[in-house]
């Protein structure tokens, strides 16, 4: 039996003697994403992934590599790149081969026992400026014509074109409507795929030329509120997973304070400044990743939400990227959140697999290991040692929640097996998974492995 099936099995009925959910469907409760069953999920896989943000806007990936996600590196979860260029190649006329094809892969996800996350991906605003997010069409020629690219290439967003563009898609109604409609339209098609947890309306937001401090509050809150309403109106089951403005990036602090509707997960992303210039990252940098956690958990809980961090990553190549991949892993688990690499591609920079789809080993030593994927209870945190190759994971039991908490052991990280302290629970192993049937007594609850 496939070690991922508990994972599944939260959308199966409950017994007589198993308290029902307060909500049937996935959502946000006391700080958590929650399964269905009441769990608390803690999403952790890949972005899926840049090959998706240009034509044909689909990767060469079948259902064996999406199993790898799950078998491989004991992952549960997928970002699905998507961009509004791909849905809407031109104005009105929605591109639903290109959905159809997204449906069949997110069946392939929920096969390999994978939650999706959808992310409506932008970089640079769009196709016009050489880069993926928006159709050509949504935009002026006029702009793309007097566009000079910057490097790094992320400074390119400050270019006056590029903001005028933004500006308008916030701010003229045929344009924002545009947006809208096409999310309306994805969820219209994709909404009884079983896989789909959730959606990211737009990632990465910039402001253009709006006051930077104030864009959060009067532009991007607002935004959100209409694309979510308009798509649960179609698909009501599904949790938002709300992006802070691209300046958050840069260390400026959101400003969002409260979102017009309700189950959401704040979706920061979390990248070493240094490293992305190309640099590599420096070890005494790792507090700063620490803080960063600590920083985005306090503004998920001002907002009432979930933490999940929608992006991380490193150029492989690049010195200490193991170093920096710890200190990622260490830093979400201090604040018990989900985390999604980028990205599942072949080749070089971030990819995880090289030219010829083989894994990079000094990537994935370090970013496949243990995690708790759903719990009975509150997280508190996780880590792992990788001296010592002893995983810790403490938590608050919900005795109310009759489901077990689940701990993700993927096989490489303990080749000759290993042992679990929880004092005194009741455990079992399945496959790749660590279940707790009866928690421990003590409060918080710790659950412990190490190698025999």
């Amino acid at each position: 039996m496939r070690a991922a099936l508990p994972w599944l099995l939260v959308f199966a009925a409950c017994g007589d003697n198993v308290r029902a959910p307060a909500e049937p469907r996935w959502h946000v409760r006391d700080g958590f994403l929650r399964a269905p069953d009441g769990r608390a999920a803690i999403l952790r896989g890949v972005n899926l992934s840049g090959a998706h943000k240009y034509a044909p806007y689909l990767d060469d990936k079948q259902p064996a590599d999406y199993a790898r996600v799950r078998d491989a590196w004991g992952m549960n979860a997928v970002r699905f790149l998507m961009t509004w260029a791909a849905v809407e190649p031109e104005p009105g006329r929605y591109d639903d081969a290109y959905l159809d094809a997204v449906a069949e892969r997110l069946g392939w996800a929920h096969a390999a026992g994978l939650a999706v996350v959808l992310d409506m991906h932008q970089d640079i605003f769009g196709e016009g400026f050489g880069f993926d997010g928006a159709p050509r069409w949504a935009c002026d020629e006029a702009r793309y014509a007097a566009f000079v690219p910057k490097e790094p290439w992320y400074l390119s967003a400050t270019d006056p074109n590029v903001m005028a563009c933004v500006d308008e898609l916030y701010m003229l109604p045929e344009r924002r409507n545009r947006f809208i409609a096409a999310w309306r339209h994805v969820a219209e098609r994709l909404a009884g795929a079983p896989a789909v947890v959730g959606f990211d309306p737009l990632n990465e937001p910039n402001w253009g030329t709006y006051p930077l401090f104030q864009f959060e509050t009067d532009i991007l809150a607002p935004f959100y509120g209409d694309i979510v309403a308009t798509v649960r109106e179609v698909a009501p089951g599904w949790v938002a997973f709300a992006e802070p403005s691209a300046s958050r990036n840069v260390g400026f602090l959101t400003q969002l304070r409260e979102l017009p509707f309700d189950n959401v997960v704040y979706a920061p992303h979390s990248y070493d400044q240094a490293a992305e210039s190309g640099a590599g990252f420096d070890p005494a940098q790792r507090q700063k990743l620490l803080d960063y956690a600590r920083d985005v958990a306090g503004e998920a809980q001002v907002l009432g939400a979930a933490l999940w961090i929608g992006e991380y990553g490193g150029m492989v190549d690049a010195p200490n990227i193991g170093p920096y991949m710890t200190a990622q892993y260490d830093a979400a688990g201090s604040v018990a959140a989900g985390a999604m690499y980028w990205a599942y591609d072949k080749g070089g920079g971030y990819s995880i697999l090289d030219a010829d789809g083989h894994e990079k080993p000094a990537l994935m030593d370090v970013i496949v290991r243990p995690f708790p994927t759903l719990v009975a209870g509150d997280p508190i945190a996780y880590a792992f040692d990788a001296a010592a190759s002893r995983f810790t994971f403490t938590y608050t039991p919900d005795a109310a929640v009759a489901s077990p908490t689940e701990i993700s052991v993927p096989a490489r990280v303990y080749p000759d097996g290993y042992t679990v302290d929880c004092g005194g629970c009741e455990h079992a192993i399945a496959g790749d998974t660590v279940v707790v049937t009866r928690p421990p007594a003590a409060r918080p609850a710790t659950v412990t492995l190490a190698p025999r």
